[in-house]
């Protein structure tokens, strides 16, 4: 096989965006280029890498295998130019950081002071769902995740560094605002939820199938302000994280109800593929992540619980 490492690339912006077109466009070269050097990089690797079903494109069982490898590739180029600027004394290079939707409340924070202590390095942060942080580990696509329930069925390495508990809300001025009561006394309220399949919705699940509490759920959201916004309508109680609670929520829209075995123990964790090596700036990140959890579990400390 004779691959260039700018095929390789190619490939990877292929494989990551569905298309020539939008592959030439990433890599700044015209679509015939693009299709030409496609072409070679098949005939090098002497098997179709991708192939064409109406107008989508499909990789092949040889055209995955290589997108994984082609991406390995990118990132140890990437880690080897960030090592070489730190030799010269530079901070430079992209950090890139995947973060399940809950953890937007206080990770932007943590990148924005980062950014201005590096700000040559160019930082992605994406905020999605669970499932699709979860795609982005399993194609190795980031530096690290930072998520609530790690994939079992991914090889990873897994740190946690945050506790995340989870509280239950109720309408500013509900009748049980103010009292202790137990898990059976919510038996006729009914819960606005978190969608399957979430960090929240997991933690909660195995919380009522462990104490036996089929909770009668009304509604499922896909976000916490919606979940908020719901709750202060009085659509019914919910279980959310004491990190999405800010303090106009509590002062204005929403109460913390003190229900016995409550708040639910959660984590959050820094998730990466087995066996990679973080970049430099990955480094960095990530041990100034840890040094500031306790500064930001001391905020979350402040509410009452």
């Amino acid at each position: 096989m004779n691959a260039s490492f700018r095929q390789l690339r190619l490939f990877k912006a292929l494989a990551e965006t569905g298309s020539v077109t939008a592959a030439a466009r990433v890599m700044h070269v015209t679509q015939p280029t693009a299709s030409m050097q496609l072409k070679e990089l098949s005939n090098s690797i002497g098997m179709p890498l991708f192939e064409f079903v109406g107008k989508k494109i499909y990789l092949t069982e040889a055209g995955k295998t290589l997108a994984s490898s082609a991406q390995t590739i990118s990132q140890e180029w990437e880690s080897l130019e960030q090592t070489i600027s730190a030799m010269k004394g530079l901070k430079t290079g992209t950090l890139r950081i995947a973060v399940v939707s809950t953890a937007k409340y206080f990770i932007p924070s943590l990148v924005g002071s980062f950014s201005s202590n590096y700000p040559d390095v160019d930082i992605a942060l994406e905020v999605l769902n669970r499932d699709a942080v979860v795609a982005r580990l399993e194609k190795n696509m980031d530096d690290m995740a930072i998520m609530t329930q790690p994939p079992e069925h991914l090889e990873i390495e897994d740190e946690v560094f945050l506790d995340n508990p989870l509280v239950c809300i109720a309408p500013k001025n509900h009748p049980f605002k103010n009292k202790e009561i137990g898990l059976n006394e919510l038996a006729k309220e009914y819960f606005v939820m978190r969608e399957i399949g979430s960090g929240t919705r997991m933690s909660c699940d195995l919380f009522f199938k462990d104490k036996k509490f089929p909770p009668k759920i009304r509604l499922t959201l896909g976000s916490n302000e919606a979940i908020k916004q719901s709750v202060s309508s009085g659509l019914g109680l919910s279980i959310v994280s004491i990190h999405s609670l800010t303090e106009y929520d509590l002062r204005e829209t929403v109460c913390i109800l003190k229900v016995r075995d409550f708040p639910i123990k959660s984590k959050w964790h820094i998730v990466t593929a087995k066996g990679k090596r973080l970049s430099p700036i990955a480094t960095i990140f990530h041990d100034q992540l840890i040094s500031k959890a306790i500064a930001i579990s001391s905020n979350a400390n402040k509410i009452n619980l």
